[in-house]
């Protein structure tokens, strides 16, 4: 299920810290017995269908993902899986080293070159803005799946002008739970972050999207989705000391 933040409804949608977000998904796999592929699977579908919302005519369009190696880039897969499945054009750019993507994101990453899909690498040793450029020529949208909430401190140099690469394409950009760049817990960049058009993020809002309204700049319009199962049982059960 996917819901509008309407500014309105913020207790109803919740709000999670980083802390919070990773302490949520250790309990949902490890004592929920969801496993980690399966939830992504249950955000990348929802970040599927809220793209495809925001389309008049998506029968054809062309999107661009671009993937980071850790579970932000996972949910990137899922999506452009279920776009396939829908009949648009959707094309992978790996933007990190693919030894170094996880289990379950690199699961879904075969299940997309099994399809067939588009997938690249994108080459650091070229001018990015020119990579970038080429890349999203022809693309309606582009989704950012390159860093999730777990990003602490300052971006790298190559990651920093990766970001500003893509918000120079100058396409509708949907954030994959929080904008690349954007701290979770303050809302601020580090120091830059992506401009997004839409943000879907996942089973609660982000505690810097309440806590710094100019965090809606980068996040655009923001929507909640499932992953499954909600945070609510998280919490009831920790009120219960399990």
């Amino acid at each position: 299920m996917i819901h509008l933040w309407d500014g309105t409804n913020t207790n109803q949608l919740g709000v999670m810290s980083r802390q919070e977000v990773r302490a949520f998904d250790k309990w949902a796999v490890e004592q929920m017995h969801i496993p980690g592929a399966v939830l992504m699977e249950n955000a990348g579908r929802g970040g599927a269908e809220c793209l495809l919302e925001q389309m008049k005519n998506p029968s054809s369009a062309k999107v661009v993902l671009f993937c980071g190696s850790g579970n932000n880039g996972g949910d990137g897969f899922v999506i452009a899986r279920h776009l396939a499945n829908a009949g648009l054009r959707p094309a992978i750019v790996l933007c990190g080293r693919r030894e170094r993507i996880g289990a379950d994101a690199r699961l879904h990453l075969a299940i997309a070159e099994a399809m067939g899909l588009d997938v690249s690498t994108l080459n650091t040793g070229d001018c990015v803005f020119t990579t970038v450029r080429k890349l999203t020529k022809e693309a309606d949208w582009i989704v950012d799946a390159l860093l999730g909430t777990g990003l602490e401190g300052m971006l790298n140099e190559e990651t920093a002008e990766l970001i500003c690469a893509i918000n120079a394409a100058e396409k509708p950009i949907l954030a994959v739970d929080i904008p690349s760049g954007l701290d979770c817990d303050e809302g601020v960049p580090l120091p830059v972050c992506i401009q997004a058009a839409v943000t879907v993020t996942f089973a609660a809002l982000k505690q810097g999207f309440v806590r710094c309204p100019e965090s809606r700049e980068a996040t655009g319009t923001v929507y909640a989705a499932s992953i499954g199962i909600s945070p609510a049982f998280w919490k009831a059960q920790q009120k219960k000391g399990g």
